[in-house]
């Protein structure tokens, strides 16, 4: 059987949102349009996507925000163009950047720009880490959170040393924001805050908005022009963008609204972890509505472990599972979202007690 035939027989999910096949998906699409009146945009030019644009834009305190078809797609471009504009080609990127981990070296591969790894994989970023590049940099990359270490933060204080260390040194400063909207209930501050101090911010609007796909890029009416201009080079052109808009702004508010809902439940997760040493979480306290497990098994009996719990028990743990550092560890991730916050504290913790005895080999 499928994975996701698997998962769609399972009554208790641990991450993400409760999932939607494309029927019931498409048919709240067309209730939403129908009740606001929805016309298709052509090329991009519509009310619909532009009046997003500009919410986007607005609630991140820039002038203007455009629409991408992919965050791949969208990252690079903005690099490269501000790499043109400093007079340099050289990227600063922690180790585990989407850059670097996913995307197939494209930067390199479609000559965009120059990466120079930064940093330690396993921390986020300090100030220090960038005043140690003597070189000239073009850009700066920062993901926030920093998904591949278990949706770590940079420490405020260590934030802002970042952003006037760029702008000392005339660098700009771009924000992976795939999960932006997951940290501002971490930092306890706005998104509008958190940006304050970057040149561009990239957003996702499938990962924790629950869309279709596509993503944002937001920063001066200029830059966010030029961008626009390369989206459409690259082949971003597609005619109709408002099936990926519509997704995103017909859940929009309530998911940002949600976002400190979900991070009040990845602390209760917490604590019930706690109940099972064997599970090791990263990082140590919650950052986001996200967290890394380190299981003391591989990655093969992590993948069996979860298949034989949904099986047998109907129960979801995880998706995907990575060989861990040491042999015979495995490390996976788990998303707080709506399916956690729907998911009573007994059946909770009485999940994760048949997990640990199948970890365990009872």
């Amino acid at each position: 059987m499928s994975e996701p035939d698997l998962q769609r027989r399972c009554h208790t999910i641990f991450p993400g949102h409760r999932p939607r096949r494309p029927a019931e998906m498409f048919a709240a699409m067309a209730a939403w349009c129908e009740q606001h009146d929805i016309d298709h945009d052509v090329y991009g030019n519509g009310a619909l996507i532009q009046e997003f644009e500009a919410k986007v834009a607005r609630l991140l305190g820039f002038e203007a925000a455009v629409f991408c078809i992919s965050g791949t797609m969208t990252q690079v471009t903005a690099l490269r163009l501000a790499c043109e504009d400093r007079g340099s080609r050289l990227v600063a990127l922690h180790p585990t950047s989407h850059i670097f981990v996913h995307e197939r070296g494209n930067h390199q591969l479609l000559d965009h720009f120059h990466a120079l790894p930064t940093g330690d994989r396993h921390r986020p970023w300090t100030v220090a880490d960038l005043e140690a590049i003597p070189d000239h940099l073009g850009a700066v990359g920062l993901e926030i959170p920093m998904r591949e270490i278990g949706g770590q933060l940079s420490t405020w204080d260590q934030l802002e040393a970042i952003k006037q260390h760029c702008q000392a040194r005339g660098t700009h400063l771009h924000m992976d924001g795939a999960r932006l909207w997951e940290a501002a209930a971490g930092y306890g501050r706005p998104v509008s805050e958190i940006a304050a101090g970057f040149d561009s911010v990239y957003v996702s609007l499938y990962k924790g908005i629950g869309g279709l796909g596509g993503a944002m890029l937001a920063g001066g009416h200029a830059f966010v022009a030029r961008a626009a201009e390369w989206f459409r080079r690259q082949g971003g052109n597609v005619i109709h963008r408002s099936p990926y808009v519509v997704a995103a702004a017909m859940q929009f508010d309530a998911r940002i609204a949600a976002m400190p809902d979900y991070f009040r439940r990845t602390e209760f997760l917490y604590e019930a972890l706690r109940e099972h040493p064997a599970l090791r979480v990263n990082p140590a306290a919650p950052q986001a509505n996200m967290l890394h497990l380190h299981l003391p098994v591989s990655r093969d009996r992590a993948l069996a472990v979860r298949d034989t719990l949904a099986r047998e028990h109907g129960i979801w743990m995880y998706s995907r599972a990575v060989h861990g550092a040491l042999p015979d560890t495995a490390v996976v991730e788990i998303y707080v979202g709506e399916n956690l916050m729907l998911m009573s504290d007994e059946t909770l913790r009485g999940a994760l007690r048949l997990f640990t005895q199948h970890l365990e080999g009872d």
